[in-house]
């Protein structure tokens, strides 16, 4: 961090003119290196990147694979599309906690002092929070392959379905990057995210068939969005998918984008 700190501060400072898109693109990756770094220095900052998917994979598929599908493998096919999402998911309020992490020791308040593009902070952690996801999509996908998982889709379905799960996954993160500009402590940020998210990801279609569900509870899991995103998932993965199941999810996303980026920016501008 502090040879990327460095780096920053030898800058020269742009003229209203003179900031383009090479500054720009330039700036937002600089920050998006740092946030690999510190990952790198703190490896605790990737151990839900890599313990959520691990532990999701294995213990629900051996867990309750012979009572709900018959047997596990079976199960598996079910599961995978819906881990991959849940795991993503659980990992996109990293951003939200760095940020907040970085206006509690006085970060923000010195790269506002540094001839930067100013939103680069923000964007840049995004971008670096897109490898963590990545990493936990490889460590899925690796897990679900050496246990039998094999995609009717192929490669192509997988890659489509890593794509899309990943476009939803930087929308939400907005949603936290926003809220760590606003709740005071990164615990708090955590403790909201998990109060949202699992009880999202447990009454969905992650893990069994609304059909097998009480009434308004079947009712519930329909209009939950991370099912939206998970009927989508498994018809990528199975090659059978629609444009309405992947159009829903994209115009979700570029809805969530269109709501809390600009409030992040704006939030982040107030605090100066």
């Amino acid at each position: 961090m502090t040879t990327t700190v460095s780096a920053l501060e030898t800058m020269t400072i742009p003229g209203q003119d003179d900031l383009r898109q090479p500054r720009v693109f330039g700036n937002s990756f600089t920050m998006a290196w740092r946030a690999l770094l510190k990952a790198r220095h703190e490896p605790e900052l990737v151990a839900d990147a890599i313990g959520i998917p691990v532990l999701f994979t294995l213990l629900f598929t051996y867990l309750f694979g012979g009572a709900l599908s018959g047997s596990p493998h079976e199960y598996l096919r079910f599961l995978l599309p819906g881990t991959l999402v849940m795991t993503i998911l659980l990992i996109t309020v990293s951003a939200g906690l760095s940020l907040n992490n970085d206006r509690n020791q006085g970060a923000l308040d010195r790269f506002r002092s540094m001839p930067v593009w100013q939103p680069a902070l923000i964007i840049g952690s995004l971008i670096g929070d897109l490898v963590r996801y990545l990493v936990a999509a490889a460590l899925v996908l690796g897990l679900g392959l050496l246990m039998g998982y094999r995609p009717a889709g192929g490669i192509d379905g997988i890659l489509l379905a890593v794509a899309l799960i990943l476009v939803f996954g930087f929308s939400v993160s907005w949603i936290w990057t926003s809220l760590g500009l606003v709740l005071r402590s990164a615990q708090a940020v955590s403790i909201l995210s998990f109060t949202v998210q699992v009880p999202l990801s447990f009454a969905s279609n992650v893990f069994v068939n609304p059909a097998t569900l009480p009434g308004w509870l079947h009712a519930f899991v329909n209009v939950n969005p991370v099912s939206h995103l998970v009927t989508a998932e498994r018809a990528l993965m199975n090659g059978t998918a629609a444009v309405g199941q992947v159009g829903w999810v994209l115009l979700a996303s570029a809805g969530l984008i269109a709501v809390f980026g600009p409030l992040t920016m704006m939030l982040y501008r107030g605090r100066q």
